[in-house]
Parts: structure tokens; C-alpha cells; sequence
């Protein structure tokens, strides 16, 4: 059964997408996107932590616990990074704004952190690949960026259109000889030209792979689509021309020193040594705290 989800075919009573470790088969990961424009987002993360990332919402405020905090937000994924917040295991949260999408991120946990916002111009944002596997990757919730976490890592991935991601292919599924164990999701939002969020006409290519030959997919993904990871190579990430990639990646595993390590598929390790003599993208990064980059 393929692990590929059609926009709204994974739609809760209150949310556009509700993915928990129970429905993914597996043990730590989850997300909800919610769209504001509803009504306020009201959870208690029983027996999970959070990351709250606004995705096309502005002027958010967020009740913690009884304590509110604000959240300035942004008009769409490819129209700036956002900040976000680090909501602790436990706690009952509301989120109201007038209008637009908000992510919460979840992973089961058992060690409460406090909570924590971060500035939009405090997400390190990276510009990683060469050539035509040149994209921007926003770190917000790594091991590398935040420390504040028991399980979960977060990040979002834009890949401007002709070019790929997710290359070379590459697992972390706790499988033969690649020790690195993380359960991830890819939430898709497909752009058009300098749309600021995603376009009903977007679309793109994705590849999944199982290291002994079992399952291999590739699957057009459209504005909105979900994928769910549990093991095997996964890569290329394909943007279409006139066609930016965004992808929101959530991940958790067993391990208790979060990581975001991951093998190569060893046939295409080599072409990391080709980047620095491609050079890199000069459309990269696409975007910042204070909005599109332009060139």
C-alpha cells in the first residue's frame, strides 16, 4: 500500500491534515495543519511535544497553558521563514488568527522542555546541494539549531523549480548497516512561479525505495500531499519547471540524542563531490526572515 496521501484524504473533523503515530504505523511521529479561518486550533499534547510553524497565517496568538504569546507569522511558504514556537510535552494550547494555515509538529516524548518562541530571524537557514540539487534548507527545530527537545526535529525544504532535493537518495531506517532511526514526514506544498503559497496547478516528483528491491514508487505530488516515510531510500524531491517545492519534514525516533543522520544509497554518494564544481544555484536561498530574496 503506498504511503502517498492525496490533499484532504487525510483530513480530521477540525484540520486540513491529521497524521498520528497510530495511523502512520508507527511510533513518534505526527502532524495536523489547521486552517485558522475555522475557528481557533485547540489541542493538549497528551503524551507529545510540539512545534507550532504558521505556514500562510499572520498576527497568531497562542495560548499556553493560560499564558498567551504572539506569533507574527507569515503570508505563505515561499513568501518568508516564520517563527515558531516550542510548545512542551503536555501542555493545552489555543491558537486564533483571523485567516491562514498553521502546522503543529509532534513527537511522543516523556521529557518536558520549556516552552520556547524563536524569532524568525533567529531560524539558521541553509543553502545546501550544487547545481540543479541546489536548495534552501530552513533548520528550525535540529539538533543542530534547537537544543530545547526531547524527540522531535523539524525543518522545511524549498527547491526552486527545474531543480531536486532530497539527493542524493538517502534512510535513516534503522536497517542493516545504517543505524540512524527516524520515522518522517513530507508535507507538501506546491508554488507557481512567486505565488507566496501553494497553487492548485503545482506539482512535482517523488521517489521512494526499499534497500531489498520490495517497494519502489515514484509519485506525482500536488499542492498539499502528504508522504509518510517509515523506512528505505527516499529521493529525488523534483520540482517542475515554473514550479517551487516546499516541504515541511517532521521526524522522531527512538534514539535519545535527537539526530538527523542518514546513509547515502552508496550508488550515488559520489555525486556530492560534484558540487563544488557545479557551484550553486544563485536563486538560492529563496527566502528570509524579511521576505523573498531578491536577485
Amino acid at each position: 500500500m503506498s504511503n502517498h496521501h492525496r490533499t484532504g484524504t487525510l483530513a480530521g473533523p477540525d484540520t486540513l491534515v491529521t497524521v498520528t503515530p497510530e495511523q502512520a504505523g508507527w511510533a513518534y511521529s505526527g502532524l495536523e495543519v489547521f486552517d485558522l479561518a475555522a475557528g481557533p486550533a485547540v489541542r493538549t499534547l497528551e503524551g507529545v511535544e510540539g512545534v507550532l510553524v504558521p505556514l500562510s497565517a499572520t498576527d497568531l496568538r497562542v495560548t499556553v497553558d493560560g499564558e498567551t504569546h504572539t506569533l507574527r507569522g507569515r503570508t505563505g511558504v515561499f513568501a518568508s521563514v516564520s517563527d515558531w514556537m516550542y510548545l512542551p510535552l503536555g501542555s493545552a494550547v489555543e491558537v486564533v488568527a483571523a485567516a491562514g494555515e498553521v502546522a503543529l509538529c509532534t513527537a511522543r516524548a516523556t521529557e518536558r522542555f520549556p516552552l520556547r518562541v524563536t524569532a524568525a530571524e533567529d531560524v539558521p537557514v541553509e543553502v545546501r546541494g550544487g547545481g540543479r540539487a541546489t536548495r534552501q534548507v530552513t533548520n528550525i527545530a535540529t539538533p543542530g539549531s534547537f537544543d530545547g527537545a526531547h524527540k522531535i526535529n523539524v525543518c522545511e525544504v524549498l527547491t526552486p523549480g527545474g531543480n531536486v532535493s532530497s539527493w542524493p537518495p538517502h534512510r535513516h531506517d534503522g536497517i542493516g548497516d545504517c543505524a540512524p532511526t527516524n520515522e518522517e514526514i513530507y508535507y507538501f506544498r506546491m508554488g507557481r512561479l512567486d505565488a507566496p503559497h501553494g497553487h492548485p496547478h503545482g506539482q512535482g516528483l517523488f521517489r521512494v525505495y526499499t534497500v531489498d528491491g520490495s517497494s519502489d514508487e515514484t509519485v506525482t505530488v500536488l499542492d498539499g500531499d502528504v508522504y509518510l516515510v517509515p523506512q528505505g531510500y527516499h529521493g529525488p524531491s523534483t520540482a517542475q519547471p515554473e514550479y517551487p517545492m516546499y516541504f515541511l519534514n517532521v521526524l522522531a525516533g527512538p534514539a535519545e540524542d535527537r539526530t538527523m543522520a542518514f546513509c547515502d544509497d552508496p550508488d550515488h554518494h559520489w555525486i556530492r563531490e560534484t558540487w563544488d564544481e557545479q557551484g550553486q544555484d544563485p536563486r538560492l536561498p529563496m527566502t528570509s526572515a524579511t521576505g523573498p530574496v531578491a536577485r
